[in-house]
């Protein structure tokens, strides 16, 4: 260990970074060199046994220039990632504050917040100090946090907290509108009907009627409408307005002047003695009901993942100690012997040791039809087993299970900020002040050119100002189509890893494709075989696939592999050899067998005129004849082949009717390439491709600042798949973590490509609806409120009317977002299979 400075500045901040790679002294004085050229650093110590510098940063430090400066140096420094549960958000310009107080803390790398799901997502160094630090700058804030360490655990916490919510709004909302009805009636009744004003006055009096709605007014005001106070006067001292210090202000604004009028009138001029108690009661009651309905229509955009963990089962029966026994989830361990019965969900990830079953995989891979199981094939946890009982061998256990990275996946991308939420950010930063100023404008603007009553007048417009503006829209627009978007996609098979690619998805231009095993199955498959006159098909296949028992040839591997599957037995061949370049020979039961390419049977003297058409036409598509002799005799010819997938011309036909070209990259020859190419509707093709020119690929159809999508395996693909705007990563559905992959295909189906860009579509769509709502409702009703409509046509907006629109407008945002639910993908038949496959995720 090395230290630089004894003693800490007592202006400096200590973060503690983890650092991989170091092995010696001189890698401790290059990382401290490196760490003490940044701009800001106090000083700094580097412990070799522990691999963790201690950097304390003075004025003008930053961690992240640290953090760079690590990794320049050639090290890799360790960042810890942490998400927290945030209490008091409001709206957007909450947001704001809590990623600024969370940015400002020494350590954090980044930190976005979700209005919608009441979180925050930190990049962070320094461990548990950072952390620490993180959650008393978000109760300093005045947005107490907690960290999330169980993601079940969490959303039943959510859960319980969110029916809190519910409840304590529903009794709010009762209480104030029991309290305000009457004084509506009054105040309202006795300005529209003059009988019940004159009534009133006769019977109980006129002073009478105004204490009866103080009485009401301040019940309403001081009860449910407390909560206005308690978040939005501590806000307001702090100097960081939020939509709870507009409600507070304008309410109270009309109270205390109703008040005056009620029991000083005197302090007023004469003939202003005006009341509005109606308006502020009124006004929390319709602020109180927006939320109500906007809490629970909030509750919704996060169903997917509420419904992906509901699929976690809670015990698991296991083989232990020589007898079966039921266990808590947690406490089961790799290499457990797990044992499942029919129509048992799996509890953790496992391979198949016992047994065999049908096992209903359609919560990962949006696919309907049970998969086939058994000894060495993989299980996931989460999904239901069907007919048979098995036992499988727990590999992946709590948080390292697919189910557990799919809701960690799905967490962090509906965390992330869009492209488009940058222009939301700079506005809610100055949106709350600018409303108060434009408020305070407003009265003044009535009380030295409006008409008599100006006080009373001004009063009211500023009042409804500050009712009107609602940042809370704006906060809201994007996540929550986020949310509901990424949730509608895993219920199709796609996981966005990165929420940005669903904003970046949307704007591709072009789509790459590898060929093997994304177009193609991936494997050799028997596609063809035409036997000569006085020989049966399955005779022919039986004996040539005896033959090819003996080779590990790919080609050899298919034909067998047909036999098999059609049934077939044979016979162990004998007297086989092989003739490199030309084939094989064997004797099968009795029978003299060639197996080869034309040369090998020409060689032999048997003549290959008849099936030169079949041979031809197999040319043309790409596929070398394989022929088969007999005892002498031409036999049949074979072709071997990687067939297309059965969905890939529909998905490819959805992607052009898209307007997207389509580009098919392979190392496969150009012949063989053009072959499949012409049977679909590509646009371009790109052979004999060695896997590090896929990325020249990329980026010459990047060239002139086309957007470009690139499809492939998630692994010999992986160069191509980070060089792409949008890399998507065909899955197998065991394992997705796929680090250079935007978004995960789960099953192999191709078809979810056009429907993940269409989803992407109608989610962009979607959050810049809500966008426009949100800054058009601002931008034409802030203006109507001040009054901007009184000098031409003598209109102004009542606040009470301000407030109903104000309440409605957050609770439009969510119900647009959660129409992507109805989202239907354009390949219909799919659409149908993935909604029958998916009791569990249904909305």
């Amino acid at each position: 260990m090395t230290i630089t400075e004894a003693r800490t500045p007592a202006s400096a901040t200590r973060i503690a970074v983890a650092i991989d790679g170091m092995s010696c002294a001189s890698c401790v004085g290059r990382v401290e060199k490196a760490v003490l050229a940044v701009p800001g650093v106090a000083a700094a110590s580097v412990n070799l046994v522990t691999s963790r510098a201690s950097v304390d940063l003075g004025t003008g430090g930053e961690a992240q220039a640290v953090f760079d400066a690590i990794r320049q140096a050639g090290y890799e420094p360790r960042e810890d990632i942490v998400e927290l549960t945030v209490e008091g958000m409001s709206c957007a310009s909450c947001v704001g504050r809590v990623e600024r107080a969370l940015k400002a803390v020494p350590g954090v790398l980044d930190g976005t917040v979700n209005l919608a799901t009441g979180r925050a997502h930190a990049r962070y160094l320094g461990g548990e100090p950072t952390l620490a630090a993180m959650t008393a700058a978000l109760a300093q804030a005045g947005y107490p946090g907690r960290t999330i360490v169980d993601a079940a655990a969490q959303i039943d916490r959510d859960r319980e907290a969110r029916e809190v919510e519910l409840s304590g709004l529903r009794r709010s909302l009762a209480i104030a509108a029991i309290a305000t009805l009457p004084i509506v009636v009054v105040e309202m009744g006795g300005h529209l009907f003059d009988g019940l004003h004159h009534a009133l006055a006769a019977s109980v009096g006129e002073d009478t009627v105004r204490y009866l709605s103080f009485v009401l007014a301040s019940l309403v005001q001081f009860g449910p409408g407390l909560q206005f106070y308690r978040k939005g006067g501590p806000a307001l001292l702090r100097g960081a307005p939020d939509m709870n210090s507009l409600v507070m202000l304008g309410t109270t604004t009309a109270y205390l002047y109703s008040a005056v009028s009620t029991f000083l009138p005197g302090l007023l001029p004469p003939g202003l003695d005006y009341t509005y108690f109606e308006a502020g009661a009124v006004i929390v009651t319709l602020i109180l009901f927006g939320r109500y309905a906007e809490a629970r229509a909030k509750g919704r955009t996060g169903d997917a993942i509420r419904q992906l963990l509901r699929l976690q089962a809670k015990t698991a029966r296991i083989q232990r100690d020589e007898r079966e026994q039921d266990v808590p989830i947690a406490q089961v361990k790799p290499g457990d012997v797990v044992v499942i019965r029919p129509g048992e969900r799996l509890p953790v990830d496992g391979e198949v040791i016992a047994g065999s079953s049908f096992i209903d995989e359609s919560m990962i891979t949006g696919e309907p039809i049970p998969v086939q199981k058994g000894q060495g094939d993989a299980v996931v946890g989460g999904t239901v087993n069907k007919t048979g009982a098995f036992r499988f061998r727990a590999t992946k256990v709590g948080a390292d299970t697919l189910l557990a990275q799919i809701v960690r996946t799905m967490e962090a991308a509906q965390g992330s900020k869009l492209p488009i939420q940058a222009l939301v950010d700079k506005v809610t930063m100055w949106f709350v002040p600018a409303v108060i100023t434009g408020a305070a404008l407003t009265f003044a603007i009535w009380m030295v050119f409006g008409p008599s009553p100006a006080l009373s007048l001004a009063i009211v417009n500023a009042v409804a100002v500050l009712i009107i503006a609602c940042p809370c829209a704006m906060g809201l627009a994007t996540p929550t189509s986020i949310m509901v978007g990424t949730g509608k996609a895993a219920q199709m098979g796609v996981l966005f890893r990165r929420g940005e690619a669903l904003q970046a998805l949307r704007d591709v231009a072009a789509i790459a494709l590898d060929k093997t095993g994304t177009i193609t199955k991936g494997r050799p498959e028997l596609t063809d075989i035409a036997v000569a006159d006085g020989f049966d098909e399955d005779e022919v296949l039986r004996l040539v696939a005896a033959v090819e028992t003996r080779s590990e040839h790919p080609i050899a591997e298919a034909i067998v592999a047909e036999a098999r599957k059609r049934g077939l037995a044979f016979a162990e061949p004998t007297a086989f050899a092989a003739e490199p370049g030309f084939g094989v020979s064997a004797m099968v039961e009795g029978r003299a067998l060639l197996v080869g390419a034309d040369r090998l049977l020409v060689s032999k003297g048997i003549d290959l005129s008849p099936f030169a058409t079949v041979a031809a036409r197999l040319g043309d598509q790409g596929k070398s004849p394989l022929y088969a002799g007999i005892d002498g005799r031409l036999a049949a010819v074979l072709a071997v082949a990687d067939p297309l997938k059965e969905t890939s011309r529909e998905a490819l036909e959805a992607l052009s009717a898209l307007g997207i070209r389509i580009v098919m990259i392979t190392g496969d020859n150009r012949r063989t390439a053009e072959a499949i190419a012409r049977s679909l509707p590509i646009d371009e093709v790109v052979a004999e491709v060695l896997p590090a020119g896929k990325v020249e690929v990329i980026k010459r159809l990047q060239a002139g600042g086309a957007r470009v999508a690139f499809v492939g395996d998630g692994i010999n693909d992986a160069p191509a798949l980070a060089q792409a705007d949008v890399g998507l990563a065909i899955g197998t559905g065991t394992d997705i973590a796929i680090e250079s992959a935007d978004v995960v295909l789960m099953s192999g189906d191709l078809r979810n490509v056009p429907n993940a860009v269409s989803l992407s579509r109608a989610t962009i769509r979607n959050i810049t609806e809500n966008l426009f709502w949100a800054f058009g409702y601002n931008a034409v009703l802030i203006p109507v409120a001040a009054g901007a409509l009184y000098p031409a046509f003598g209109i102004l907006m009542s606040p009470m009317f301000a407030g109903l629109a104000m309440a409605l407008s957050s609770v439009s945002v969510v119900t647009n977002a959660l129409r992507l639910k109805r989202f239907r993908p354009p390949l219909a038949a799919h659409a149908d299979r993935a909604k029958s496959a998916q009791p569990a995720l249904a909305a």
